[in-house]
């Protein structure tokens, strides 16, 4: 595999070269042998042979850095030692480059949070936020055990989420791949049976037979067209302003989807401010920072006006919520109460963990719900094409019997 790598050496120079090597370690080693300490190693090309991969900072390797970040600082490792540890653990090349970055940005007196910074794609502004506070008042371990906790939270509930759905997506497949079947192989050698012997089938068969026939002979193009409008849909949720609210909007008023898409916002918004105001962060810039975590466009937009409408202009925390209609009472009510106890953080991490669990068992309803929906739908499409293929046949052997 080539890899592509920035240096410096004793002096300072920065070195840019390539290496060819079957590992990270190796490309490390040489950088050794040469005295030179590495800033970035990224591979640029792997070998044909090898299994393609898609090599990034996973939720678990975040987990496992902040653990063992957290771990080492507990024991009183300092920062930079804690961080070579790890680059020599990491075997991972994405994990490994941001460790080395990270090194070369301490190294040059950069703040901790930069390297974070650096990487949006991976770190949240939430991540991002908790490790400056926490660099700057000096409790990194603490923060890093609690982001280590958040995360495994997240984690688990994702997991959750996976398992749930993993009946009914299958139980999707298969009917996808029954029908497809039918109607491309089946219905149209039945059609033509039928229709070499002359046999003019009921309507009902016939209706059938004609949209069969149809989804048969354009299978190819329907299938490039469903693609393209879910590419399209993915594409307007992901790059535009507008198709994220108008996703947001349309999956917030689903029956089914609507209540877990709330409390997915509101369990995210507690989880936020909660750990960025025991962080010490002001509370504008926490609600902020929370506006971009909550992954509810109306919610996101609100809670902006709060942070810099509402409390900009002196109004308090609970009443700049309250003036909010899009967030349940119960959830302001709380927030006012806590607010004037000086219990607002502890009482958002309790919230948090509400939503957490509701979520869960919602999840739960709603799978066991749609599982004998989807079954029944099944049913109703092979037991469709099985009729409209039984009826002509019944109908003939009635007309020879006659």
């Amino acid at each position: 595999m080539l890899y592509r790598y920035i240096a410096s050496d004793k002096s300072g120079k920065i070195v840019e070269s390539d290496f060819e090597g079957d590992n990270l370690n190796q490309v490390l080693q040489f950088l050794s042998g040469k005295e030179l300490r590495p800033i970035s190693v990224k591979l640029v090309k792997a070998k044909t042979s090898s299994i393609i991969s898609f090599d990034r900072i996973t939720l678990t390797d975040k987990v496992f850095i902040t653990k063992y970040l957290a771990l080492m600082l507990r024991v009183g490792t300092d920062l930079m030692s804690a961080i070579n540890i790890l680059i020599v653990d990491f075997d991972k090349p994405a994990v490994k480059n941001f460790l080395l970055e990270v090194r070369e940005n301490l190294s040059r007196g950069k703040p901790f949070h930069q390297a974070f910074e650096a990487h949006k794609d991976v770190f949240s502004p939430t991540f991002v936020s908790l490790v400056r506070a926490a660099e700057k008042s000096g409790n990194l371990q603490k923060t890093f055990e609690e982001l280590s906790e958040s995360l495994v939270k997240e984690a688990d509930l994702k997991n959750k989420i996976r398992a749930a759905l993993i009946y009914p997506v299958v139980l999707l497949v298969a009917a996808t791949i029954i029908v497809t079947f039918l109607v491309t192989f089946a219905l149209p050698r039945v059609a033509a049976v039928f229709a070499d012997g002359g046999i003019e089938p009921p309507l009902f068969s016939k209706v059938v037979f004609t949209m069969g026939l149809f989804m048969g002979a354009n299978i190819i193009a329907i299938f490039g067209i469903v693609c393209a409008a879910i590419a399209g849909l993915l594409y307007a949720y992901h790059k535009t302003q507008t198709g994220r609210r108008l996703f947001d909007k349309a999956l917030s008023n689903m029956p089914l989807i609507k209540g877990i898409y709330v409390q997915l916002a509101i369990q995210r918004l507690a989880s936020t401010m909660s750990s960025l105001m025991r962080a010490g962060l002001p509370i504008i810039e926490s609600i902020n920072v929370a506006a971009d975590a909550v992954g509810l466009t109306e919610f996101r937009y609100s809670l902006q006006r709060i942070a810099n409408e509402g409390l900009a202009k002196g109004l308090t925390i609970g009443e700049a919520f309250k003036r909010e209609p899009v967030f349940p009472s119960v959830v302001t009510n709380l927030i006012a109460i806590s607010e004037k106890a000086g219990h607002l953080d502890e009482v958002l991490s309790t919230l948090a963990e509400f939503y957490a669990a509701n979520i869960d068992s919602s999840i739960k309803s709603i799978v066991s719900l749609l599982e004998p929906l989807l079954l029944l739908g099944l049913g109703l499409l092979v037991g469709t094409i099985a009729l409209s293929i039984i009826l002509p046949i019944y109908q003939l052997t009635s007309s020879i019997g006659g």
